[in-house]
């Protein structure tokens, strides 16, 4: 009787030293470490906003030698590159170096990109100074005419790179001064313009150049940059904008994480703001979305987030911005396809809820970036026009429906 009693007791206390051991801490460990979900990002396919016009990035031959053959499909390809939807060059003061951007111009638009061209300077002949003669205005006229003749195809054109920032070495121009120029001369320049691309996306400078009726009459679109200037809706001014040159950071690898996830963040802002395209500086620079060595880095792969399946013609609708603190999101859609871009720039995953309105989704491809993965694809089902996705820490994800 005695050994049976302390065989039951130590049967018992076995199990509840088996009870207390296991699977209650077990349970609460796994329910710390799901992502707490967060407020939902509400989508209205209905509720249309800006048509977007793409995402790209400079080429300049002439400072920094021409892009590669490879380099261009790394560019301008939507399938085995970043799928930049615009090229921005230089109209150079030398008549004898138009040739020079021709190559990467025909490439470029081979893919469909549409091409924008800038003058820093007007040749010197034309010049007092960093200013334009008032007497060469339509000699510039045609020096523009005949570069466009030369390279062919040229979509919009600027005749002044940010005018206003005078500690530069290029041409100065006070916004009243271009847009009489353009007012003048706009129809003669060879290719429709856009303007007035001030530095730090100047407002009060790009109300007075369209002030102007004449000239805003013959912009097609409102051009700047946003150097110093955190992205920001310019109101109703009649005109798309288009943030035509920026980057983030000169000095640090375009596969550095922390400011490639700087990017993204930015070019969500630009969209956020209602803008139609962003352009980033140089397309080919260590700092860029491609390398010296041909290579797509960090940088590239985030703006392929947008513009690989953001195409020309999509539109922006309707999203919650900002629906969690550090998750931002955007969307688009063509016909019946919904784009959207989740940017989650917090250090843990984030459980991100999404209800759609206005067009019927059932399935979505998945695409994530992080410090670790380039657009490493996957597909997630729909039910009832709302999911929910964990975003990984630090990361970009582009979910294109289908």
């Amino acid at each position: 009787m005695k050994k049976d009693l302390i065989t039951f007791l130590a049967i018992a206390l076995l199990v509840t030293g088996c009870s207390k051991k296991g699977n209650r801490p077990e349970a609460n460990n796994e329910v710390t470490n799901q992502p707490k979900e967060e407020a939902t990002a509400v989508i209205n396919a209905n509720t249309l906003q800006q048509t977007i016009q793409g995402f790209g990035g400079m080429s300049v031959p002439i400072w920094i030698g021409d892009l590669t053959s490879t380099q261009r499909t790394r560019a301008f390809s939507p399938t085995e590159g970043i799928g930049m939807s615009i090229l921005r060059v230089m109209i150079v003061p030398n008549s004898n170096q138009f040739a020079a951007e021709k190559p990467t111009i025909d490439a470029a638009k081979s893919y469909g990109a549409k091409v924008i061209a800038t003058a820093w300077n007007a040749p010197a002949s034309m010049m007092n100074g960093l200013y334009l003669r008032q007497s060469s205005w339509a000699d510039y006229a045609a020096h523009m005419r005949a570069y466009c003749s030369a390279v062919g195809g040229v979509y919009a054109l600027c005749p002044w790179n940010e005018p206003n920032y005078l500690a530069s070495d290029w041409m100065h121009g006070t916004a009243t001064e271009i847009a009489n120029f353009v007012a003048a001369h706009g129809d003669n320049c060879g290719a429709p313009i856009m303007a007035p691309e001030p530095f730090n996306m100047d407002q009060n400078f790009i109300n007075t150049y369209l002030s102007n009726a004449t000239a805003k009459a013959k912009t097609l679109f409102v051009s700047g940059h946003i150097y110093g200037r955190t992205p920001y809706n310019l109101g109703n001014i009649g005109k798309s904008v288009w943030m035509t040159e920026h980057y983030t950071n000169s000095s640090i690898s375009g596969n550095d994480w922390p400011n490639a996830m700087n990017a993204a963040k930015e070019i969500h802002d630009c969209m956020n703001a209602g803008w139609a395209a962003y352009v980033w500086w140089y397309i080919r620079r260590f700092y860029g979305p491609i390398d010296e060595n041909s290579n797509i880095t960090k940088v590239g792969y985030v703006m392929a987030h947008f513009a690989r399946h953001i195409r020309p013609g999509y539109t922006k609708i309707s999203c919650t911005a900002n629906p969690t603190t550090g998750v931002y999101t955007t969307a688009y859609r063509s016909g019946s396809r919904i784009v959207i871009v989740a940017v989650n720039t917090n250090s843990a995953v984030t459980n991100q809820p999404f209800s759609i309105a206005g067009v019927t989704v059932n399935n979505f491809n998945r695409y994530v970036t992080t410090s670790s993965q380039n657009q490493a694809a996957s597909t997630i089902a729909v039910s009832n026009n709302s999911f929910n996705i964990n975003l990984p820490a630090s990361s970009i994800t582009t979910l294109v429906s289908y």
